[in-house]
């Protein structure tokens, strides 16, 4: 006969085998985030170098078709920029919607571990309370068998 703890607690081993699946989800998600955050800070240091740069020469005095050229690029580099914002914004998005589903098999994975608990603690309190009759009958068989000598 197969217990309830022991029916239960394959249950809850599928549980905690979605909850290792969407940690382990939000992990990827965390670290594409924080790449893409990186990304961001890299277009934006390389914005701010060749501005640098595009000040420095046009000091120097550039003729219109190389300051429209860095004129260009810069705005190419700052709609580069407003575009890796936008990919934070998604993969934060993400992020939060992995971190919500994570809980949530967590909290569900939790739930069963105390359930299984519980019904190994009933199990054992129900296979001590057998072993206690089967111990008081032989006490009180051993008894009467003593008394009938």
């Amino acid at each position: 006969m197969v217990k309830r703890a022991k029916r239960m607690q394959s249950i809850a081993g599928l549980a905690k085998n979605k909850e290792q699946n969407a940690a382990r989800l939000l992990g990827q998600k965390q670290q594409f985030l924080e790449q893409q955050c990186e990304r961001l800070k890299e277009l934006e240091s390389y914005r701010e170098e060749y501005a640098r740069k595009f000040q420095s020469h046009s000091s120097l005095g550039l003729d219109a078709r190389r300051m429209n050229e860095y004129r260009v690029f810069l705005e190419k580099l700052n709609m580069a920029i407003v575009q890796q914002r936008e990919h934070i914004t998604q993969a934060t998005g993400d992020c939060d919607i992995c971190q919500k589903s994570w809980m949530n098999t967590r909290i569900h994975s939790k739930a069963l571990d105390k359930v299984v608990d519980r019904f190994k603690i009933e199990e054992m309190k129900q296979q001590d309370k057998r072993e206690q009759n089967e111990l008081d009958e032989r006490a009180i068989q051993l008894g009467l068998t003593r008394r009938d000598d």
